[in-house]
């Protein structure tokens, strides 16, 4: 699901999440479903998109909150930051 706060995504962004949150299931098999919000910082900095991403998975939920220019930008390094924690609850579950 997706959720922008106080403005409308765009199909193009929309479909942009979808296809990179989609990209995590490559790394873990058990994903059950995935939040993500989109919001504006009120700062006024240049970097005020934050997209935070939650992922629902068996036994507990990973989250990821990150900051940058675009929205595009903080959904790629907020996915970055799953994928590493999705590897280590992988070893973790594989006992490695």
């Amino acid at each position: 699901m997706i959720q922008s706060v106080h403005f409308d995504a765009t199909e193009k962004l929309e479909q942009f999440i979808r296809h990179k949150v989609g990209k995590l299931e490559q790394y873990f098999d058990g994903i059950i479903g995935a939040e993500i919000t989109l919001r504006l910082d009120k700062s006024e900095t240049l970097e005020n998109k934050i997209a935070e991403v939650a992922l629902d998975i068996p036994g507990s939920n990973l989250f990821a909150k990150k900051q940058n220019k675009t929205f595009e930008e903080a959904v790629d390094l907020s996915c970055e930051a799953l994928r590493k924690q999705l590897a280590k609850r992988k070893e973790k579950m594989n006992g490695i």
